[in-house]
């Protein structure tokens, strides 16, 4: 299979410009797109009706953000170093910011798996060194009873995060080691099995960064260039390559098969063949 066969005819389309540095969106279940500006302390909603406006600021410099269950918005919040909540009333709590007493550095991505236990990273890059509390940028999950427990410690960079469309297998990139990491995933959420999938370093800047997952399997992640698009086992397909590069994608559209992508500057979407897989647009 060939990149071809998963996307449109067409190049991405741009739908809005002139941010500082975007990032993070998600598709709410109500028929829009947020997305964060994250040097800019804002966070935006788009509509195809209105473009993009204002929807919080300031937004605690968030980064990624993702939705539950119940269509509450969930963020990891570079200058609060948390991760939050936007409640149904419009207040927004914090459901992790520290771990055995010490902040967290500061929260990047986070997945939501269907049992409603959230997987976030916790890279520094945030924070200055002498900000850095925590011995490890880890890897983390939220259990529903709002416990912390930390995943996975051998991370230089831990970033994007997504499961496979059976949960059985979570993709953690590093931004690092440029490369892609795979987990089989134990019936108790717990990690094991790791292993390097496949390695994204190019002579262009860009690390790997966001990544989502069809619904089936490929996984999409950005990085130098554009979006690498791989088979389950690492096989790169191609790439997408909008004017910028991007940082992070969503799906979104009534039918999963619009692909949002976060990129410098701007706002952009294409369309896919296969719909998306994942809490952040059912």
């Amino acid at each position: 299979m060939k990149l071809k066969s998963l996307i449109e005819a067409g190049e991405p389309e741009r739908l809005a410009t002139g941010f500082q540095f975007t990032e993070g969106p998600v598709w709410m279940a109500d028929g829009y797109l947020l997305f964060s500006d994250i040097p800019a302390n804002i966070m935006y909603k788009w509509t195809p009706e209105s473009g993009a406006e204002v929807w919080r600021e300031p937004s605690g410099n968030s980064n990624g953000l993702t939705r539950n269950s119940d269509d509450l918005l969930l963020a990891c919040e570079h200058g609060n170093r948390r991760v939050s909540r936007t409640n149904p009333d419009g207040t927004v709590e914090t459901i992790a910011g520290a771990y055995q007493g010490k902040r967290l550095n500061s929260p990047n991505d986070l997945v939501v798996k269907s049992d409603g236990v959230i997987y976030f990273t916790d890279p520094p890059y945030g924070i200055q060194p002498e900000e850095k509390e925590q011995p490890h940028n880890g890897v983390y999950r939220i259990l529903t009873d709002g416990s912390l427990e930390l995943m996975a410690t051998d991370f230089e960079r831990p970033n994007g995060l997504a499961f496979s469309p059976d949960e059985s297998i979570l993709y953690i990139d590093d931004s690092y080691y440029r490369h892609l990491r795979a987990f089989d995933v134990r019936e108790d959420g717990t990690l094991e099995n790791s292993r390097i999938i496949c390695d994204m370093d190019h002579p262009q800047p860009g690390s790997p960064d966001g990544l989502k997952v069809d619904e089936e399997g490929h996984i999409y992640v950005t990085g130098a260039t554009g979006v690498w698009v791989f088979e389950p086992d690492g096989e790169l397909l191609g790439v997408i390559a909008p004017p910028e590069r991007p940082a992070n994608c969503a799906w979104g559209d009534e039918d999963k098969k619009s692909l949002y992508l976060t990129a410098q500057t701007s706002l952009y979407r294409i369309r896919t063949t296969v719909a998306g897989s994942g809490m952040g647009i059912r």
